[in-house]
C-alpha cells in the first residue's frame, strides 16, 4: 500500500518512513501541506499521515480542502496537539482517526491498519479468495493445503496489491506505485521478479499473467 506522510520534523518524518517501509508500505514524505494537496491532486494513496503542525498551510487546512473538494483518501492524524477540541476539530474535519505524539509505531501501524479495514468495507485482519489467504498483520500467506509462511516485505506488499483487488488486472506501473516509495530505485524487472518468487513459492496458478496488460489473482468462487 501506498502512504503520504505530511510531517515537518526532520527526526520524526525519517523515523516514520523508515519504519513504514519496514512494515512493507511504499511512503512519500513530504514537509508542508501545500506540497501534499498538489501531490494529493495527481498521485494515488491509500493513506495519509497528516500531522497538524505544519509550516505556511497546517494540517487541518489541508484536511478541509481534501474534503470541501470531495477527495475520500482515509486521513490519520498525527500530532502533538493532544487536546480533546483538538481531536474533536480533527475528527469534525474529516479525518478518519488521530493519533498524539509520542506514540509507539507498533499503534500506529495498529490504527493503520484499522482505517484500511474501515474503508475497505470490513473489520477481517485476513484477505482470502478462496485459495490464498494473507494476514495483514503478521504478513504470512497460507493456502488450504499446507502451513503459513512470511514473505518478505516487497513480496507481500505486491501480493497485497492484489488480494485487495482479486479478479482485477494491475499493470506494472500499478504494481511499482503500490511497492515503491519515491526516491526508492524501481529495477526494469523488479515486478517480475517479485512474481516469480511468489510463484516459486505459492505455484505458478496463483498469479495469472495477461500478456501486455499485468497480473491478477482469481476472485473466490
Amino acid at each position: 500500500m501506498r502512504v503520504l506522510l505530511v510531517e515537518d520534523d526532520m527526526m520524526i518524518g525519517e523515523a516514520l518512513q523508515g519504519g513504514l517501509r519496514d512494515a512493507s508500505y511504499a511512503v512519500d514524505w513530504l514537509t508542508n501541506g501545500k506540497a501534499a494537496l498538489e501531490a494529493l491532486a495527481v498521485e494515488y494513496y491509500d493513506l495519509v499521515l497528516l500531522d497538524l503542525g505544519l509550516p505556511g498551510l497546517d494540517g487541518l487546512s489541508v484536511l478541509s480542502a481534501l474534503r470541501a473538494k470531495n477527495h475520500q483518501v482515509p486521513v490519520l492524524i498525527i500530532t502533538a496537539r493532544d487536546g480533546t477540541n483538538d481531536r474533536i476539530r480533527g475528527l469534525d474535519c474529516g479525518a478518519d482517526d488521530y493519533i498524539s505524539k509520542p506514540f509507539e509505531l507498533s499503534e500506529l501501524l495498529a490504527r493503520m491498519r484499522a482505517v484500511l479495514r474501515r474503508n475497505n468495507g470490513g473489520a477481517n485482519t485476513l484477505l482470502s479468495n478462496g485459495l490464498l489467504t494473507l494476514d495483514t498483520v503478521t504478513h504470512e500467506v497460507s493456502m488450504s493445503d499446507q502451513a503459513g509462511f512470511q514473505l518478505s516485505n516487497r513480496e507481500y506488499a505486491l501480493l497485497e496489491a492484489l488480494m485487495l483487488r482479486p479478479g482485477a488486472i494491475l499493470s506494472r506501473s500499478d504494481l511499482e506505485t503500490r511497492i515503491y516509495g519515491w526516491g526508492e530505485e524501481v529495477e526494469s524487472n523488479a515486478v517480475e521478479f517479485l512474481i516469480h518468487a511468489l510463484r516459486k513459492k505459492l505455484g505458478s496458478h496463483v498469479i495469472k499473467n495477461l500478456r501486455g496488460v499485468g497480473w491478477m489473482v482469481s476472485k473466490a468462487n
